[in-house]
């Protein structure tokens, strides 16, 4: 409840500028994610040993490397 009213209390200019910094940030980390998950397909299951990464793992690392641990 205290989002909401402190959103209340903003001025349309504010709250313009928040959502506009909150959208440009989505899309620099979904610019992050797709540029990883491009990088890690492009490599070879070899290249990818290396790493110690499994193909089947490049997703969740995508994810991890664009939003953070915590994200399902």
């Amino acid at each position: 409840m205290a989002l909401a009213t402190s959103t209340l209390s903003l001025g349309l200019g504010e709250r313009l500028s928040a959502y506009l910094a909150a959208f440009n940030d989505g899309r620099q980390r979904r610019k992050v994610y797709r540029q990883t998950l491009r990088e890690l397909n492009m490599l070879s299951s070899r290249d990818l040993t290396d790493l110690g990464i499994h193909r089947s793992m490049i997703t969740r690392v995508a994810l991890e490397a664009a939003y953070g641990k915590g994200r399902k």
